[in-house]
């Protein structure tokens, strides 16, 4: 699932090549993905791109007084393109949720965007609506970890109330905006903490530790992917892991063998030796996870 670093390289990507662009049409190829029906999808034709801006996972592009706003979801992901397709989309045969056809007058482009999901599970969402604030995914977001008010005296705050599962509380879009489960795994292992540790549980030390590495982790990701064009940002986000997607392979930090801990639809990596103090944590859903 794209996170806050992919998506923020992407909404500075689609900015760069969509701002002041006019969308010319627009295709709805999965009604399934479409979660608004006023305004209609319709009324953004014609309308010039005025920018793209990045809400926790969410993408939105303002469309001068309209909002096309996407969730990538688990699948899926945005190809730009400079020779867009005329042909016409069959509903429900192509991986294809939506297009969007362009003319950009600064140097007389016809451009577009293809929103894209792949697999049998469809839960990419699309909204078009007259405020971001409209969608209910964004009106709920949590802070923004990289915002200049996300400070060690914030998520001290946010970490003292909660008796959630540090892993869990990471993940959670109404706490803390933008992080998924790779950076979730990531954080963490910078932080030498476990996964099933109890939120309110860490000491000052242990928070000041979390709070560092969530800012190096996140801004070296943001970093790591600006200026990449969208076709690029998948690649470069798998390879600054340590943890993520490495189960089986060597710690980078310590050379202990990278963990995991599968559920029933998702799974966690982690280093015993960097995290749990050497312990390995049960890998089934009912078992009494190390705190």
């Amino acid at each position: 699932m794209p996170e806050l670093p992919e998506v923020h390289g992407l909404c500075m990507y689609l900015d760069t090549q969509l701002h002041g662009a006019v969308l010319t049409e627009v295709r709805i190829n999965s009604f399934s993905a479409l979660k608004t029906a006023d305004p209609p999808f319709t009324e953004l034709e014609g309308r010039t791109i005025r920018g793209v801006q990045r809400l926790g996972k969410f993408v939105c592009l303002d469309a001068g007084g309209l909002y096309f706003v996407f969730h990538l979801a688990k699948a899926g992901w945005v190809r730009y393109t400079e020779h867009p397709s005329s042909a016409g989309l069959r509903m429900g045969k192509s991986n294809i949720a939506a297009r969007l056809l362009l003319h950009r007058p600064s140097d007389d482009a016809h451009i577009g965007v293809d929103l894209t999901e792949a697999g049998t599970k469809k839960s990419l969402a699309i909204h078009v609506v007259k405020d971001p604030q409209d969608v209910p995914g964004i009106a709920t977001l949590g802070p923004e970890p990289l915002s200049p008010d996300f400070d060690l005296d914030a998520l001290a705050g946010i970490l003292g109330a909660s008796s959630q599962q540090i892993k869990g509380l990471l993940r959670s879009q109404s706490v803390i905006a933008g992080i998924g489960n790779a950076y979730s795994d990531e954080i963490l292992h910078a932080a030498r903490i476990s996964p099933f540790a109890t939120a309110k549980s860490l000491d000052q030390a242990t928070v000041t530790r979390l709070y560092d590495a969530m800012q190096e982790v996140l801004v070296g990701a943001v970093n790591a992917a600006a200026g990449k064009p969208s076709s690029e940002l998948k690649d470069t986000k798998r390879s600054n892991f340590r943890v993520h997607a490495r189960t089986g392979l060597p710690c980078p930090v310590c050379g202990d063998t990278v963990r995991e801990v599968s559920f029933a639809d998702t799974s966690l990596q982690y280093c015993a030796t960097c995290q749990t103090n050497g312990k390995i944590l049960a890998d089934r859903r009912t078992s009494r996870f190390l705190k």
